[in-house]
C-alpha cells in the first residue's frame, strides 16, 4: 500500500524496463527475515496481497550455492531462502564462506562482529573495502537475492515492477546498483527478454510501510 504514496526520489532505479509499464507487480524484502508480496493489476491500481514465498526453498544455481546449501543444510536441515536473504543470513553466508576457507577473519573483525548486529558490520566492511571475505559475503547474499527476485516476477508475471523493500537494499545500495543484482535477475535463459522489460527500484524510505497502514485505512474509510 506505502508504495502508491512514494514519489520518484524515494526509490533507487537498478532497472527502468519498460516506460508506462502496468500489469501485475511485486515486493521483496530482506532484513530481519524475507517478505514476499504481490500486487494484483485490476485495470485501474494494484491491489496488494500477502504471501509466505520467502519460506520457499532455496535453489543453489551454481557450485558456490550448492555448498551453501549443504553447508546450511547441515545445521538447519531445510534451507529455506529467508536462511540466505535476511540480516541473519548474510551472517550465514559470511559464516560459509568463512569456515570453507575462503577468506580470513582477522582479530578487529572477529571481535566487531561478536559485539554488534553481525550483519551491519558484514556490510559495513564490504562497503568500505576492509575486508575481502566481508566483500565476497555480500556479492554472494546480492546474487541470491538477484535470482529471487527474478524468480517472484515470473511467479507473478510483475511487468508493473518489481520493488526491493526492507532495510539490507538501501544500506547497500552502491553494491546493488553496480550490475551484480540485475544480471542474477535477468539470468532466466529464454525469459531474459521478457525480464529486460520490468522496473526494478529499491525502496529507500524507511516510513513506506508505515504510510502504506495510513493508505490501507483511507482506502477502508473509502477516501
Amino acid at each position: 500500500y506505502g508504495i502508491e504514496t512514494l514519489g520518484a526520489n524515494d526509490f533507487l532505479t537498478l532497472n527502468p524496463g519498460e516506460p508506462g509499464a502496468d500489469g501485475n507487480a511485486a515486493v521483496i524484502a530482506a532484513g530481519t527475515g524475507l517478505g514476499e508480496a504481490g500486487m494484483f493489476w485490476d485495470g485501474r491500481r494494484l491491489k496488494p496481497f500477502g504471501t509466505e514465498g520467502g519460506h520457499s526453498d532455496f535453489a543453489p544455481r551454481s557450485e558456490i550455492e550448492v555448498e551453501l546449501y549443504r553447508f546450511l543444510a547441515r545445521e538447519f536441515g531445510r534451507v529455506s531462502y529467508e536462511r540466505v536473504l535476511s540480516g541473519p543470513g548474510l551472517y550465514n553466508v559470511y559464516r560459509f564462506l568463512r569456515d570453507t576457507q575462503r577468506g580470513s577473519e582477522d582479530a578487529s573483525l572477529a571481535e566487531a562482529i561478536r559485539g554488534a548486529h553481525p550483519s551491519s558490520v558484514i556490510s559495513q566492511a564490504a562497503l568500505a573495502g576492509t575486508s575481502e571475505l566481508c566483500v565476497q559475503a555480500l556479492d554472494l547474499f546480492i546474487d541470491v537475492y538477484g535470482a529471487e527476485s527474478g524468480n517472484l516476477a515470473l511467479k507473478l508475471m510483475a511487468t508493473g515492477g518489481v520493488y526491493l523493500g526492507g532495510g539490507i537494499a538501501p544500506k547497500n545500495a552502491p553494491r546493488f546498483a553496480n550490475g551484480r543484482f540485475m544480471t542474477a535477475f535477468l539470468a532466466k535463459g529464454r525469459f531474459a527478454a521478457l525480464l529486460e522489460k520490468i522496473p526494478v527500484k529499491v525502496i529507500l524510505n524507511d516510513k513506506t510501510a508505515l504510510l502504506g497502514a495510513a493508505r490501507c485505512a483511507e482506502l477502508s474509510l473509502g477516501a
